[in-house]
């Protein structure tokens, strides 16, 4: 927080929690991200899409799987470390590449049908989740679906699931999201005009 406004998380905390374990989530072992990754994957409103993009990848778990239906996947996070990780896992999967980016100071060229926000929202600054949703809209196919995954635990600076989730979809200005509510997260899922 600077001067009483917070500010979005940058690379240097990442990787701090990065260089303390490669799977500081639990991405590959938690039943409540196995759990949360079928939701996700239930939620998607159509069998195949041609262009994927998750933002926040991490590790690639999510990744790995979002691109079985997917023509063509792309993962982006802004630390280095859970990217190498992300390469080895999805190896297999040469229709699947990864960027370094910082959200949303900087964003991948092309058009997609499928965006995934997995609790990488809250991570945000509120003018950051603004300038993300603005990203999201110019770079969506008509009738894109967008899917927000947020933690609803008791969260840091510098906003909650539930305050981050609403943010962006208010930015984003698309309308009523179909939300539904978990155990621990809420999904969201949200179709382009």
């Amino acid at each position: 927080m600077t001067n009483g406004v917070p500010r979005s998380h940058d690379a240097a905390y990442f990787d701090r929690i990065y260089a303390r374990s490669d799977d500081p989530w639990q991405f590959r072992s938690s039943p409540y991200e196995r759990r949360k990754y079928d939701l996700t994957l239930a939620a998607l409103p159509r069998p195949r899409f041609r262009n994927g993009l998750e933002v926040g990848c991490s590790i690639g778990e999510l990744t790995w799987l979002l691109a079985e239906r997917c023509d063509a996947m792309l993962g982006i996070d802004i630390a280095a470390a859970p990217l190498e990780t992300a390469r080895l896992r999805c190896a297999d999967r040469p229709h699947i590449s990864f960027r370094q980016m910082a959200v949303p100071a900087s964003w991948p060229a092309g058009m997609f049908d499928l965006i995934v926000l997995s609790e990488v929202l809250y991570f945000l600054s509120p003018e950051d989740l603004a300038a993300t949703a603005a990203r999201v809209r110019g770079c969506c196919t008509n009738g894109a679906a967008m899917v927000l995954v947020n933690w609803l635990g008791q969260a840091a600076d510098p906003s909650s699931g539930d305050e981050a989730a609403d943010r962006f979809i208010g930015a984003l200005g698309w309308g009523a999201a179909v939300q539904r509510r978990f155990d621990g997260f809420r999904l969201d899922v949200i179709g382009a005009p």
